[in-house]
């Protein structure tokens, strides 16, 4: 059966990340994953975050990279991603005034090409990761996530999709990905219940259905599946990482 590699995004285990990067990069390796998306650089140079990692056996596929840290210099913040070996960048959340229908929108459209154009001269593919309020209408009656996405070619921008929010807002996960056929090349595989409140949780102990998403990845060439929990109410953070991957190791991924 094919399957694609899997990554972590370390925001999951940001606080075992803080503590002891390397002891816990480590620990991502030896549950079976492939890779991992990074979140913040936890006091390191990206030197010496491209060199543990290299040790481990961890590809450190992409990156998230909040607007404002782009916007500080993005020559520079694209170079240190570039230093660790990312092959893509991801905007992963935009504060309000960013959005549509904020403020500054019109500043965040001037901006994204020429934050591609900087990931581009480095080999780098910028993403744009969706929470659930891009799922909001406009005017014209479609969800902002895909204005957004129609005012560039996927040269410019593709897209992370977050598999979570989309579901949260009320949108099949599985054709989402498939309206984004061949400009979705990591997807964010991420589980969640809704009992009294919203609550995530490790793969395959929510409301998602892991395999149809995972199916689907496959067919719109997907690169690589990135797991992800934000936060953990039940067991710890590195528990729930290694549920998430013992449960995709049952479906043969």
């Amino acid at each position: 059966m094919r399957t694609l590699p899997i990554a972590l995004q370390v925001y999951s285990i940001r606080k075992e990340a803080e503590e002891n990067f390397t002891k816990t990069m480590q620990e991502v390796k030896d549950m079976g994953y492939d890779g991992v998306e990074l979140a913040g650089l936890y006091g390191y140079t990206p030197e010496e975050i491209r060199d543990i990692l290299n040790n481990i056996g961890l590809i450190p596929i992409s990156a998230h990279v909040s607007y404002a840290e782009f916007m500080e210099d993005i020559e520079a913040t694209v170079n240190r991603y570039a230093t660790i070996g990312c092959k893509f960048l991801a905007i992963p959340y935009l504060t309000v005034e960013y959005r549509y229908r904020g403020e500054k929108y019109q500043e965040l459209l001037k901006n994204i090409p020429l934050i591609a154009n900087a990931c581009q001269k480095k080999g780098i593919t910028l993403l744009y990761h969706n929470h659930d309020f891009e799922f909001e209408k406009t005017e014209r009656g479609n969800y902002v996530l895909d204005e957004l996405f129609e005012q560039f070619s996927d040269e410019i921008i593709q897209t992370e999709i977050d598999t979570c929010w989309v579901k949260y807002a009320g949108v099949e996960p599985t054709g989402y990905i498939r309206k984004y056929s061949g400009r979705s090349p990591i997807i964010h595989l991420k589980d969640y219940a809704i009992d009294e409140k919203f609550d995530y949780r490790p793969l395959g102990h929510g409301i998602q259905d892991i395999p149809a998403i995972l199916e689907e990845a496959l067919k719109v060439g997907t690169e690589w599946i990135v797991v992800e929990q934000d936060n953990h109410s039940q067991r710890s953070p590195l528990e729930n990482t290694l549920m998430s991957r013992e449960y995709l190791k049952t479906l043969g991924w």
